[in-house]
């Protein structure tokens, strides 16, 4: 008889009263101290339950294939063979545990070799970070005294001189980089929630698109709009001609509202700042101004900053609205603080023969591209003034003429003699060309559009990398009466604004959205 449990015969077997089911002793007492009741039958029970039964004592039979030569044979045949089989399962095992401890190793050294190259490239970075702190010294304390620095020379206008007989610059304080970190934060923040308007001009309007009217705004001894923006709270357009002066157009009403005089040479860039009264100019004769509208609708110079030594290129405005950067011929650009027209850093990355010919900040505040007369875009960490990234996609036909940030903030578009590239600034590559001369480029406020301006003026509706970015309208050539040098879109891209060298402002929209555009038509046909 054998347990109902182990199915083996019960060294101490004892009896179920309720059952009458045979167990061995140790495990039906654990099984009812566990569980309370008959594991076959699954009732209620108690060791009181239980009865031992009494049996004497035998010795257990021999097995019978023990009791032969040929039983014994075979038993050790089955032995050896168990032993063969356990042999060969511990060798996979070692085999398995030996690939497993090479793959530790080879991650092991791996990671060494990781670890390794990123101290190298920490230790390069610092390396460069010193040396560039060493080129911008920093503000000279004695200036608050108002006294000569050591080697006693001073500029012609009062600021300090280094070692070197160059100005001492104050550098962008910490303060300044946190109010520009914020800055960057919040806007960073706002992108991710930012939607396309709904009033945004839609790819049937622009296929609809033609010329509205067209301004004469310069003078004609030099003819020719070379830079252009858009104020768009109030629907001004600042022109700078050839002729050494910016014009304030009112776009509603076809009026000029101001004509700024105060450079002797061309007006190479003009920028609004935010929806203030100021208005910054850039000019060949390697200064820039700084202008402020008064009650009676004038302008005043308010600042003439001359730290260039060649013609100033391009100026371009910070988001937060009191800092803006000024690039040059001479290989250089500068930060500005606003409110003081004080220059507070000075850049070169060293190189003699590479003039600066476009500049644009990121959305964002943090990083500002510029395009160089060599063909070449930068891309530059305004916090520490460092070169992060260099473009050289174009073939170097010329210098890069205008550079503009998508609103995105992912997207890069730059033009130059042999077309226009954009660039991935997450990846740093150039992800599409279009090649025809471009003279300027320039993203819609919502990102979503694209105008390139040349021998005629083409749209585009913005993509992402891999897919098509798809022309959407041509606009009349421009060949026969000069070649367009700006393009910009009104104001959620309901007009857009062209300036070229035949001195004309046109506007392109709607047929039907003339408005006032019709009136001043009439001033410019005579």
């Amino acid at each position: 008889m054998n347990c109902a449990i182990s199915g083996e015969v019960p060294e101490e077997p004892v009896v179920s009263t309720k059952s009458g089911l045979l167990f061995e002793r140790r495990l039906i007492e654990r099984h009812i101290s566990e569980y309370g009741k008959c594991p076959v039958t699954g009732e209620p029970l108690a060791m009181d339950d239980i009865v031992t039964i009494k049996t004497g004592k035998v010795a257990k039979p021999k097995p019978l294939h023990t009791a032969s030569i040929p039983g014994l044979l075979g038993m050790f045949q089955n032995e050896w063979d168990s032993l063969m089989l356990s042999n060969f399962a511990l060798e996979q095992q070692l085999h398995t545990a030996r690939q497993e401890l090479s793959h530790a190793l080879y991650q092991h050294d791996a990671a060494c070799r990781v670890i390794a190259r990123l101290k190298k490239e920490r230790d390069e970075a610092r390396a460069l970070l010193a040396e560039v702190e060493r080129q911008i010294p920093a503000a000279p304390q004695v200036m608050t005294a108002n006294v000569a620095i050591s080697n006693g020379k001073r500029g012609a206008d009062g600021e300090e001189l280094g070692p070197d007989g160059k100005r001492m610059r104050p550098g962008i304080s910490a303060e300044i980089i946190t109010e520009l970190t914020d800055c960057n934060a919040a806007l960073s923040q706002q992108r991710k929630k930012r939607q396309i308007p709904q009033t945004l001009a839609s790819l049937d309007d622009l296929e609809r698109f033609t010329q509205l009217s067209s301004h004469p705004l310069h003078k004609t001894s030099k003819p020719g709009i070379i830079s252009m923006d858009i104020l768009y709270s109030k629907d001004v357009i600042a022109t700078g001609g050839a002729d050494t002066t910016a014009v304030l157009f009112d776009r509603p009403s076809g009026q000029i509202l101001s004509t700024l005089s105060g450079h002797s040479k061309k007006v190479t860039s003009v920028k609004f700042v935010g929806d203030t009264d100021l208005v910054l100019t850039a000019s060949a004769d390697k200064t820039v101004c700084v202008w402020r509208g008064s009650e009676d609708g004038n302008y005043d110079c308010r600042h003439t900053l001359k730290d260039h030594s060649a013609e100033v290129q391009a100026v371009t405005v910070h988001a937060t609205n009191k800092y803006f950067v000024s690039a040059s011929l001479d290989n250089t650009w500068c930060f500005y603080d606003l409110s003081s027209g004080l220059c507070l850093a000075q850049v070169s990355d060293g190189s003699e023969k590479m003039g600066y010919t476009a500049a644009a900040f990121h959305p964002d505040g943090l990083i500002l591209g510029t395009g160089t007369s060599q063909s070449i875009v930068k891309i530059w960490d305004v916090k520490s003034q460092a070169n992060v990234a260099t473009f050289d996609g174009h073939s170097g036909s010329g210098p890069v003429s205008a550079v503009s940030f998508s609103e995105n903030g992912y997207f890069l578009a730059t033009a130059a003699g042999d077309g226009v590239r954009l660039w991935d600034l997450r990846k740093l590559k150039n992800f599409r060309s279009f090649d025809f001369t471009a003279n300027s480029v320039e993203f819609d406020h919502s990102g979503s559009y694209l105008g390139i301006a040349g021998s005629d003026i083409r749209v585009y509706q913005t993509a992402s990398v891999k897919a098509e970015w798809n022309l959407i309208k041509t606009l009349p050539d421009l060949s026969g009466t000069g070649k367009a040098t700006c393009v910009k879109f009104g104001e959620n891209a309901k007009y857009i604004a062209v300036g070229s060298m035949d001195r004309n402002l046109r506007i392109f929209g709607l047929p039907g959205d003339e408005n006032a555009d019709d009136a001043s038509a009439a001033s410019s046909d005579s």
